[in-house]
């Protein structure tokens, strides 16, 4: 269905955007997953999912997401010869006979494979008999999804922009323009017409103000077909906000440019103010992250509790939380020093992997909706990940010390306790975000305890950071033991975080679950241990060398 606006004969104009202003034209609703939102939302949602990437580069320039769909809708450019799909899976590459080099293809290069659409076809097979999916059949349905929303948006089947006539709930879906022509026979629908048609002609013909001026009024009328299902002015303008704003990757700069003000006066202490403005700039940061999750939370009228994405962006917000209030407890720059590479690692992870963890705010399964223990379970467990993320790099810090200046770091030094302060607290909440999952387990399924795999590796998380705190206690290693187990113990906490969603990708927790981001999982877990191994080689190197025996 070639919605009706391809009519327009100027649609052959050349197009150059850098004088049109895209925000009302983004500010228009649309329904999309079963959620109303705005279209700039669609937009990059859409073009995320198609290409992995929030803008795409054609005929020699960027385009914003705002524009490229309503290109893609009006036919301004040859998309479908573009290469922006994403075939991100290698192996399935070269199966379908692509250049396994490439991670982008356009549109006419995939549709036609007929070996795609064979393993479409095996995939749609052990669906419906309900059997697992190897990773390539997976991977092919993702590119299946993508080629079928590029062709939802070329013909205009995905520009839900009509709210549906009065008495329709919210949950009844919205209409494209044309199907809701045989609905609405009034003035209003007419008027609606005229503005859209008004609203592409002023785009092809580069008219910035009547192309703002048409976008805005064409919100109102169609808002005037239903006031009680279109959603109101101040909603959009929050979402489209959130959108532009991006606080959570502006934190990311904040927090590296701290992370470095505070290293400097570390190392080599200078006769200037670093210290707090290190601690200005992580105060400024943890505001931004805040303001952050408060938006998320009041669009999505939700916490941030569903997805990978939320996750980690409430780890690194606890991360910043926990070194922000030990740093004014103990007046310890060392704990921002820890805090902040966590906190600017797991923003910098969402950020470049967003196919892997979108940051969609998708509406809630029927298992989350209204239910205060989930909530209180899901923050208080990644509560804890913040905690241990912290003693991980607590661990980092007096492993690469002892690396490359040994003898610094004492057994009696400070920097131990601290430590341990910080693994206490997150055992503390990784116990009590265990018992809080089975009083929701018991309110959601009905049994406390099942050994699902993500309650199964939470448990073996709390075992293996028990069992380091017992060992310091009793004496089986020493505060040096204890800085590895904060860096090995982590490993634990990444299987339960991130394997079970995304390795394993079974149990009832069936909403976290993702695929993606493998490679960059094993190289750290390679590259981490490695690096205990070899500051475990050094600190008995140099107890050998000192004649005393080698250390725990």
């Amino acid at each position: 269905m070639r919605i009706f606006l391809l009519l327009f004969l100027a649609a052959v104009l050349p197009l150059h955007a850098e004088t049109l202003d895209f925000t009302a034209w983004g500010r228009l609703a649309i329904q999309d997953n079963d959620r109303t939102k705005p279209l700039d939302s669609f937009a990059e949602e859409s073009l995320i999912r198609l290409s992995g990437k929030a803008e795409v580069k054609a005929a020699g320039r960027s385009w914003i997401p705002a524009e490229w769909v309503l290109s893609m809708l009006l036919d301004t450019h040859t998309w479908a010869d573009e290469p922006f799909i994403l075939v991100a899976h290698r192996p399935l590459a070269k199966r379908l006979g692509l250049d396994p080099k490439q991670k982008r293809f356009a549109f006419n290069a995939l549709a036609p494979l007929p070996e795609l659409q064979k393993l479409l076809r095996e995939a749609h097979d052990l669906r419906r008999l309900e059997k697992p999916l190897p990773r390539h059949l997976t991977e092919a349905e993702n590119v299946g999804a993508r080629l079928t929303l590029f062709t939802r948006i070329a013909d205009g089947s995905a520009f839900l922009l009509v709210p549906p006539p009065a008495p329709a709930g919210p949950k009844e879906a919205w209409l494209t323009p044309p199907s809701a022509a045989p609905l609405y026979t009034g003035e209003t629908y007419q008027e609606a017409v005229r503005l859209l048609q008004g609203t592409a002609r002023h785009y092809l013909a580069r008219d910035a103000f009547q192309f703002t001026l048409h976008a805005n009024q064409l919100r109102d009328v169609l808002r005037r077909l239903n006031p009680e299902l279109y959603p109101p002015d101040s909603s959009l303008r929050l979402e489209h906000f959130y959108n532009q704003a991006d606080l959570f990757e502006l934190s990311i700069w904040i927090f590296g440019a701290a992370f470095l003000l505070l290293a400097i006066q570390q190392m080599r202490p200078l006769p200037l103010p670093l210290v707090p403005a290190g601690v200005a700039l992580a105060s400024a940061g943890f505001l931004l992250n805040l303001a952050g999750l408060a938006l998320r939370c009041l669009i999505a009228g939700r916490p941030p509790v569903t997805n990978m994405y939320e996750s980690v962006v409430w780890v690194a917000f606890g991360a910043v939380a926990f070194g922000l209030g030990f740093f004014w407890k103990y007046r310890a720059p060392v704990y921002l020093l820890a805090a902040l590479p966590a906190a600017a690692l797991a923003l910098l992870l969402v950020h470049q992997m967003p196919i892997a963890m979108p940051a969609r705010l998708d509406p809630l399964v029927p298992v989350l909706r209204d239910n205060f223990w989930l909530t209180v379970h899901v923050l208080t467990i990644t509560l804890s990940y913040s905690a241990f993320a912290l003693a991980m790099v607590f661990g980092h810090l007096i492993l690469g010390t002892a690396i490359f200046q040994p003898g610094r770091v004492r057994e009696d030094a400070q920097i131990h306790f601290w430590l341990y302060r910080v693994l206490q607290i997150g055992i503390l909440l990784l116990a009590a975000g265990t018992i809080l999952g089975g009083v929701w387990a018991n309110y959601s399924w009905g049994r406390f305890w099942g050994w699902d795999p993500k309650e199964t590796w939470a448990l073996i998380a709390l075992l293996c950071y028990i069992f380091a705190l017992h060992g310091r206690l009793a004496g089986w290693w020493g505060r040096f033991g204890l800085a590895v187990a904060a860096v090995v113990c982590f490993q634990s906490i990444l299987m339960a975080w991130y394997g079970v969603n995304f390795i394993l990708g079974a149990g009832l927790h069936s909403y976290g679950f993702g695929i993606g981001g493998e490679q960059y999982v094993a190289a750290f877990l390679i590259l981490d241990t490695l690096f205990v191994a070899t500051a475990l080689w050094r600190t008995r190197v140099r107890a050998s060398a000192a004649g005393g025996a080698p250390a725990p």
